[in-house]
C-alpha cells in the first residue's frame, strides 16, 4: 500500500498533535507502514492531513521519543526497523475506565510483592531506619488530619529501595505517581468523613509489611504486601462503586 493514500485529513481535534501521533502510531505498530518505510515529507503530510508544520513537527518529536521513529539529518524520519525495542511505555490518558486502572493496580502488585521479599532478604541499618522514617512521616500526616498520599508513596519508595535494585525504584516511581488513583479515593474519603479510619487500615497494614521486612522473613513479607495491595484494589472498587451510586 502506499504510504500516502494512508494520510486523509484529520477530523476537529483539541490536539491535532496527539490525534496525528495516534493515526501515525497506530500504522507503525500495525505494520502498515513497514519499519525501515521512510514516512511522507512535512509537506505531504501538511496536505494531506491538514495541519500545520508545528504539528507535524511535534508529532515526529512524539514518535521520536517513543521509539517509533529515527531521524536523518537532511534525509527525512523513519520508522525503527526493531520496534519492539521501544521503551515501555503506559499512557495516563489511555487509563480511563476501572478495568484500566485495576490492570495497572495488578502489575504494581507483581512488582512491589517481590520487592517486599528482596528487601526482607537485603534489608540494613540504612533502609530499615528510612522505611521506619516513612512510617513515622505516615502517622503525622494522619494526626494532621492529612491524606497522607506523599506519605504513602514515600513509604512503598522507601522498600523498593531497601531491594537495593534500582529497577524497582524506578519502575515504582512510573507506576506511582501518575496511575495510582490515590488522590481521587482519598478526596471522596474526605467528604464522607472516613479517611482517618481507612488511613489507620492502611497503616496497620504498613506496619505488617515492615515487620516482616525488619524480621527478615522474606515470605511473610511478600504475604503481607500482596494482602495491603489487594485490600488497596477491593477498598478502591468499593470506593467507585459508592460513588457510582451516589
Amino acid at each position: 500500500m502506499s504510504l500516502l493514500a494512508l494520510l486523509v485529513p484529520l477530523p476537529p481535534t483539541p490536539s491535532r498533535a496527539s490525534e496525528l501521533v495516534d493515526r501515525l502510531a497506530g500504522e507503525i505498530t500495525s505494520r502498515r507502514i513497514e519499519p525501515g518505510a521512510r514516512l511522507p515529507t512535512e509537506q505531504a503530510m501538511m496536505a494531506s492531513f491538514g495541519v500545520s508544520r508545528t504539528v507535524v513537527r511535534e508529532a515526529v518529536a512524539a514518535l521520536r521519543a517513543e521509539g517509533l521513529v529515527e531521524t536523518r539529518q537532511g534525509v527525512g524520519a523513519f520508522v525503527t526497523r526493531d520496534v519492539q525495542r521501544r521503551p515501555f511505555r503506559i499512557d495516563p490518558a489511555e487509563v480511563r475506565s476501572i478495568a484500566d486502572v485495576l490492570n495497572v493496580m495488578e502489575l504494581r502488585t507483581g512488582v512491589e510483592v517481590e520487592a517486599a521479599g528482596i528487601a526482607a532478604e537485603r534489608i540494613t541499618a540504612s533502609t530499615r531506619n528510612r522505611i521506619d522514617r516513612a512510617l513515622h512521616a505516615f502517622d503525622l500526616a494522619l494526626q494532621r488530619g492529612e491524606a497522607a498520599i506523599e506519605e504513602d508513596f514515600r513509604f512503598h519508595q522507601a522498600i523498593a529501595e531497601a531491594a537495593r535494585n534500582p529497577q524497582f525504584a524506578r519502575f515504582l516511581e512510573f507506576l506511582g505517581r501518575f496511575l495510582i488513583p490515590r488522590q481521587s479515593v482519598r478526596i471522596g474519603l474526605q467528604r464522607s468523613q472516613d479517611l482517618r479510619v481507612y488511613l489507620e487500615r492502611i497503616q496497620s497494614e504498613h506496619r505488617r509489611i515492615y515487620d516482616a521486612i525488619r524480621a527478615g522473613d522474606a515470605p511473610a513479607a511478600r504475604r503481607a504486601m500482596r494482602r495491603h495491595l489487594m485490600n488497596s484494589r477491593r477498598r478502591y472498587q468499593r470506593f467507585v462503586a459508592t460513588d457510582n451510586r451516589s
